[in-house]
């Protein structure tokens, strides 16, 4: 069954207030459903790698043919480039976000999702649907704590 995902992630002031928005569609059942989130400080990309890391763990079985839309070149690279390889291979030396990756790493393993960029802000139905999730998600009463993030900076963030 081929699962179709579009991601996004938003920021208002990087690091600042943040969200994800997430569209999950099954075209042979004609299913999808939407899950976004918001944080109360966090980055842009850690918004656009949380939303594939989420999205994934929503997958309960294997075997799927699942391709991931994303306007986020730092998340798309990482993939398709190899770069993830590299890494670990430096033991998550100078990477920026690697709670995140690392969590991300299973469900490549688990799924073997094909990761494919989009051009962001282009017009393309999915993508902003998923922008306006995420940005939604980031301006929300009850946002919640990036724990990694925000220890990670204690003392020298502001």
């Amino acid at each position: 069954m081929k699962i179709e995902i579009f991601t996004d992630g938003a920021c208002s002031g990087n690091p600042g207030k943040g969200g994800f928005g997430i569209l999950m569609r099954v075209p042979e059942k004609q299913y999808q459903k939407h899950f976004s989130a918001g944080f109360r400080l966090t980055t842009n990309n850690r918004m656009e790698l949380m939303a594939v890391v989420v999205a994934l763990s929503k997958i309960k079985d294997e075997g799927h043919d699942i391709h991931i839309f994303t306007d986020s070149k730092y998340v798309s690279d990482a993939i398709n480039q190899n770069w993830i390889a590299g890494w670990v291979k430096r033991g998550w030396k100078n990477v920026k976000n690697p709670d995140l990756w690392q969590a991300l790493i299973p469900f490549l393993k688990t799924h073997s999702p094909k990761f494919h960029w989009i051009k962001g802000h282009a017009g393309h139905a999915e993508n902003e649907l998923v922008d306006q999730l995420a940005v939604k998600a980031s301006q929300g009463a009850n946002l919640q704590i990036d724990d990694f993030f925000e220890n990670q900076n204690k003392g020298g963030l502001f």
